[in-house]
């Protein structure tokens, strides 16, 4: 039983959940900074802190179990993933499909911890569908990197919904935060993403699989990846601009937002179209120390504030 279960977390990359997870707790804190309309904070308990984390747990497992099912005859045929759990048969079709559908039911659940706000729950079903289609679209579309951005963006806008969504209903532009944060993320994560499927350009190209570097090249997908990364700044910078006064942000905020900067500069450094050695280095350590680093940043300059 818990080499299953330690099977099945390293089958949904079970650390990954470092990327988007930050950036959920980022506009948790962002929605308690600003003011409510009577001029006040937002009451937090733990019920709805909680149900951040376990939503977030849920429907990341969900989507990524469902993913390792759709690909695993794709997997078995690429040399850089044939030996992952299900092609290499340490993990079972059905045992992958239990634990799917037990993380679906789990997030529709965790809803619950959000009541009397009723949004999650009626937006719960469309999020999972929305985070499983991701795994067709490599065989569709070259903008598959991207739908994984969108996917990701949902997490602080999901989260700002769940704590706010009573403001919301009153004025819809109370979102505005969430969502220049949340295009922070679809920037970003379109970005590495391009980077990462890189490695696979030979691969999807015999395959038929749809990507960015099978589309424009690896160098050229490189390039449209930068491009990626230097709008991610301007969105932080817009953030900053636009609701810089109402959250609070301040100089912390805009020294992190150059430490990014840097972060992403040195990440497109050191993976070159001649040398794609260093991707997994780019592509964990350097985003993670993005994505854990800018709400370290953020929230001490929110909080302080």
């Amino acid at each position: 039983m818990f080499t299953t279960l330690r099977h099945l977390l390293q089958l949904i990359r079970f650390s990954h959940t470092i990327f988007a997870l930050p950036f959920a707790l980022l506009a948790v804190v962002m929605a308690w900074c600003v003011p409510t309309p009577d001029g006040g904070h937002l009451q937090l308990g733990w019920p709805p802190l909680l149900g951040i984390l376990l939503c977030m747990v849920f429907a990341r497992s969900a989507a990524m179990a469902f993913n390792r099912l759709v690909d695993r005859h794709i997997d078995a045929g690429n040399p850089r993933t044939e030996k992952r759990h299900l092609p290499a048969g340490l993990l079972s079709v059905g045992s992958v499909v239990g634990f799917t559908i037990a993380c679906s039911l789990g997030f529709v659940a965790s809803t619950a911890l959000f009541l009397p706000n009723v949004l999650p729950l009626i937006l719960s079903l469309p999020v999972l569908l929305f985070l499983c289609g991701y795994s067709y679209t490599k065989r569709f579309t070259s903008l598959a990197h991207v739908w994984l951005g969108f996917a990701l963006m949902l997490a602080p806008i999901c989260a700002w919904i769940a704590l706010r969504g009573e403001f919301l209903l009153a004025n819809p532009g109370d979102l505005l935060p969430a969502v220049l944060l949340g295009v922070v993320v679809l920037l970003w994560v379109s970005g590495f993403d391009m980077i990462y499927a890189c490695q696979d350009f030979e691969f999807d190209q015999q395959t038929e699989l749809h990507s960015i570097p099978t589309r424009f090249g690896i160098q050229g997908a490189l390039r449209i990846a930068a491009a990626c990364h230097a709008l991610m700044i301007l969105g932080l910078i817009a953030l900053g601009w636009v609701c810089g006064n109402t959250l609070g942000l301040g100089l912390v905020y805009w020294c992190s937002v150059l430490a990014v900067a840097a972060l992403l500069a040195y990440e497109h450094w050191i993976v070159r179209p001649d040398d794609l050695t260093r991707v997994n280095i780019a592509f964990f350590n350097v985003n993670a120390l993005v994505s854990i680093g800018l709400f370290l940043a953020c929230s001490v300059d929110l909080l302080i504030t």
